[in-house]
C-alpha cells in the first residue's frame, strides 16, 4: 500500500471566522483538490489569532465553528482530512516552546510580516507581543508537528515557508537526526489574487470582501459598490477591464465568457451597471450549492462540533507520536 505524503493547511478565524471569496479561490478550492492524494490536516489557527494584542477578546470558539462550516461547505471532507482547532491539540504549544529555544531572535526580527505589523502598530508598543515576534516559530511547529512534506500557500505566502524550513533544518542539525522533513510550498497557479470591492486584495481587514455567508441580495448590493474604471461615466465611454473589479471578478467566475464582456466594456458597448448585474448573477449561481450546504451546517452545530472533535483526535494521534520522537532526540522527559 502506498503511504500518502502529509500536507498541513489552515486559516485564522479572524473577523468572526467567516471566510470570503479570496479564501475560497486562493485556498479552499485548491485544498479540496489535494485531499484525495495526500493525508491532510486542515486546522483552524485560533492561537495565531491572539498574536496581536487587543483590548477586547472575541468568541474564538464560535469563530472557529464558522470557519469549519466554510471548510465543509467548500467541499473539505472530514472522511478524507482531519479538520480541527489548533487549540485542541496541545502538542502544538509544546513543540512551539521547544523550537523557541533553538531559533535565533535575529531570524524572527527579519521576517517581513513581523516588520510590517510592528510598523502598523508602532504608535503603541504594548500591542507588539512576544507572540507576534514568535509567530513563525508557532507556524513552524504547526507544520512539522505532523512531519508535513508540503504546505499549500498562495504565491505571496511562499516565502513564509522558508523560515519554517530553516527552523526545521536547524533543529535536525542540533539533535543530529533528520526528524523533520523540510516542508515544501505547494503554490496554486489556477487563481491569481482575488480583488476586493475597492480594488485592493480581498481582505477582512480592508472591509472589501464578499463572504461565503453573504446572501444573494447582500452580494448584489456589495457588487453595486465595486470599483470600476473612474473615467467610464457613460455607457459609451471606453472602460479598462484590467483595472475594473467587476471585470476581474467576472474573469474568475466566468472564464468561458468573460472576454465578451471585456471587449464590450473596452469598446463602450456596455455600462458598468450591466457588468455588475451580470457579475452578481454569475457569482450567486456559482455559490448557490455552497450556500445551501452552509445553511444545513449552521442548522446542525452539533455535527460541526463532532467533526472538530474527531479531527482533533486524529491530529492528536500524529502529534503525540512526533513529540515522543522529539523528546527522545532532546533527551528530556518521558518519551516512552
Amino acid at each position: 500500500m502506498t503511504i500518502k505524503k502529509r500536507i498541513l493547511s489552515g486559516m485564522q478565524p479572524t473577523g468572526g471566522g467567516k471566510l470570503h471569496l479570496g479564501n475560497l479561490e486562493g485556498a479552499l478550492r485548491p485544498w479540496t483538490k489535494l485531499q484525495d492524494d495526500y493525508e491532510m490536516f486542515c486546522f483552524i489557527t485560533d492561537w495565531h489569532s491572539l498574536t496581536t494584542v487587543a483590548e477586547k477578546r472575541v468568541d474564538l470558539r464560535e469563530a472557529a465553528r464558522q470557519t469549519a462550516i466554510d471548510y465543509l461547505s467548500a467541499g473539505l471532507d472530514p472522511a478524507k482530512c482531519a479538520i480541527f482547532r489548533q487549540s485542541d491539540v496541545k502538542e502544538h504549544a509544546e513543540l512551539h516552546l521547544l523550537l523557541s529555544m533553538t531559533t535565533p531572535v535575529g531570524w524572527l526580527e527579519r521576517v517581513p510580516t513581523y516588520k510590517e505589523k510592528r510598523d502598523l502598530i508602532k504608535e503603541n508598543d504594548t500591542q507588539v507581543s512576544y507572540g507576534l515576534l514568535g509567530y513563525p516559530v508557532l507556524q513552524t511547529a504547526d507544520i512539522i508537528l505532523y512531519r508535513a512534506h508540503a504546505v499549500p500557500v498562495g504565491r505571496d505566502q511562499a516565502a513564509h515557508i522558508e523560515i519554517s524550513r530553516e527552523i526545521a533544518r536547524r533543529f535536525n542539525k542540533i539533535v543530529g537526526e533528520d526528524i523533520f522533513p523540510e516542508p515544501q510550498a505547494i503554490i496554486s497557479e489556477a487563481t491569481g489574487e482575488v480583488p476586493g470591492l475597492d480594488g485592493r486584495k480581498m481582505s477582512k481587514s480592508y472591509d472589501n470582501a464578499i463572504y461565503l455567508s453573504d446572501t444573494a441580495k447582500e452580494t448584489q448590493k456589495k457588487i453595486n459598490k465595486a470599483f470600476t474604471t473612474p473615467t467610464k461615466i457613460h455607457m459609451t465611454d471606453p472602460g479598462v477591464p484590467e483595472g475594473c473589479v467587476a471585470c476581474k471578478l467576472r474573469k474568475t467566475y466566468d472564464p468561458a465568457n468573460y472576454l465578451t464582456q471585456w471587449d464590450e466594456c473596452r469598446a463602450g458597448l456596455r455600462g458598468c451597471g450591466q457588468s455588475k448585474k451580470e457579475l452578481a448573477e454569475v457569482i450567486n449561481e456559482n455559490l448557490a450549492p455552497l450556500r445551501a450546504r452552509r445553511a444545513e451546517l449552521e442548522a446542525d452545530p452539533g455535527f460541526v462540533d463532532q467533526v472538530l472533535t474527531e479531527g482533533a483526535e486524529r491530529a492528536r494521534a500524529a502529534a503525540v507520536e512526533t513529540m515522543r520522537i522529539v523528546r527522545k532526540a532532546l533527551m528530556i522527559g518521558d518519551h516512552g
